[in-house]
């Protein structure tokens, strides 16, 4: 009995320091990407949360674009949203709703994971989505790293 009230007495102890630990707390970082062939070198976060709530349909340069999301309810669309237009799913879904509603816009179109994000982006030089920072390689440009 003994023995099992020290367990318990340790596990209470452990968990919440493990939970609140920095490592455990940090979400991966997220990179907002290009296609490796478009001019686009950098946008600021402003300008992309421009792009992904409809607010404009061009690059800094003037060239058309196309915003491209990850499934809806993913973890890292929720913290794409949160991070970069510092909106919540639900504020994300009623500026949709009112934008739709009122004949304005449609929301990006979605794909499933990083990969089929990554290739998405790649072949098409005027779309702009985001990936994990780990799912990076040389057919993509990160514009922006989120942390």
């Amino acid at each position: 009995m003994n023995r099992l009230l020290r367990i318990l007495f340790m596990c209470l102890c452990l968990c919440p320091a493990l939970a609140l630990s920095p490592r455990a707390a940090r979400a991966a970082d997220l990179a907002v990407i290009v296609s490796a062939r478009s001019p686009v070198m950098t946008l600021r976060a402003d300008q992309i949360a421009d792009i992904f709530l409809s607010q404009t349909n061009r690059f800094p340069n003037g060239s058309e674009v196309v915003p491209i999301d990850q499934d809806l309810g993913s973890p890292l669309r929720n913290e794409f949203y949160s991070k970069v237009t510092q909106r919540t799913p639900a504020l994300v879904k009623a500026h949709w709703a009112r934008l739709i509603f009122t004949g304005r816009g449609q929301p990006p179109a979605e794909v499933a994971g990083n990969d089929a994000m990554r290739k998405m982006i790649a072949d098409n030089p005027g779309m702009i989505g985001y990936v994990e920072r780990s799912a990076l390689d040389a057919s993509v440009r990160a514009v922006l790293i989120v942390r």
